[in-house]
């Protein structure tokens, strides 16, 4: 990730997976979560902590082993332990992400519901809340049917930043777009679809979203997100990845991976084919270089390490028009 420049050469796990191999410096200190209350079933795909009224909280997907049907929890941590949030309320939805816009929270989740084309069969969107804490969310916003991973980000000028995974005709497997509105107001479902895709970044046989978006104190956008593929058995691998980008020209820094499931404490996954999947949660950046990754490990339990920052290089980099390379100097 050494420039923010267009990038028409689309990259795979494999060659990303080499890269951060070969460079020697690997993801470290991991640690599970622990979590309590949840009646023995799995708390994974966790959202980065942060602090409402206060107290530091995590959100999480509560589920399981058997199931596709979860709820979001919001967790407070007692003695190293994360047990529910007592009087939180509870969210029948799956992966949840957070960001503040407008000064208030915005929590986002995929809801899953009955396909009505297709009986017997489950449809999902993105669905958003927003308040000025947990205590007061209000759902406002529903995305397109079938499409996971829309994040929202507030940008310098007060506007929002939309990324957006279409799927299908538009997206194939799942690929990233963008746009900006004026305002959560402008937040519709023919603006997510009308989004342009990003320029080339993943090949068609494989896919990834965007999961987090960070302002960054010059105006880019770092993207922490994940990109995922079969191998030729048929199991998943999904990588955590990082990517910079201007939102006005539209430049991006290559995608870079930043751990993988071997770099994590050895764990259960849900089924065999989901032991290789790291699901980015979320960054909480330290300011000293340092950053720290949340994220759900094989679809069944919550984990977190440490690693280096991935934007700060790029943190006070203007988002000017016109800009067509900054080096990187790490």
């Amino acid at each position: 990730m050494n420039s923010l420049s267009a990038h028409t050469a689309a990259q795979t796990c494999a060659s990303l997976l080499e890269e951060y191999r070969n460079a020697g410096e690997r993801a470290g200190g991991a640690q599970k979560l622990k979590f309590a209350g949840v009646d023995g079933k799995d708390v994974y795909n966790i959202a980065a902590p942060f602090r409402d009224d206060g107290e530091l909280v995590i959100a999480g997907r509560v589920e399981s082993r058997d199931s596709e049907h979860s709820d979001v929890v919001f967790f407070t941590e007692r003695d190293g332990v994360w047990v529910p949030r007592e009087g939180a309320p509870v969210f029948r939805l799956q992966d949840p992400f957070h960001t503040v816009i407008g000064g208030n929270l915005v929590l986002g989740g995929v809801e899953v519901f009955p396909d009505p084309g297709r009986p017997g069969y489950l449809m999902w969107r993105t669905v958003f809340y927003r308040g000025s804490r947990i205590a007061e969310l209000e759902r406002f916003f529903e995305g397109p049917d079938g499409m996971k991973d829309i994040r929202l980000v507030e940008l310098a000028d007060g506007s929002v930043g939309v990324f957006t995974r279409p799927q299908g005709e538009k997206g194939g497997r799942g690929k990233i777009g963008f746009v900006r509105i004026g305002s959560l107001e402008e937040l519709t479902v023919k603006a997510i679809e009308e989004a342009p895709l990003l320029d080339a970044h993943f090949t068609d046989e494989e896919w990834g979203g965007a999961n987090e978006a960070h302002l960054l104190a010059g105006g880019l956008i770092g993207v922490l997100g994940h990109i995922a593929c079969y191998d030729d058995q048929g199991n998943r691998h999904y990588y955590p990845i990082v990517f910079v980008y201007h939102p006005l020209t539209g430049e991006r820094t290559a995608l870079k991976m930043i751990a993988e499931r071997a770099d994590f404490v050895p764990g259960p996954s849900k089924r065999p084919d989901l032991e290789d999947v790291v699901f980015s949660g979320g960054l909480i950046r330290h300011g000293d270089g340092t950053a720290t990754l949340y994220a759900g490990v094989g679809d069944a339990e919550a984990q977190r390490i440490e690693i280096r920052d991935p934007f700060a290089a790029f943190e006070n980099s203007p988002a000017g028009p016109g800009i067509k390379q900054q080096e990187q100097k790490s």
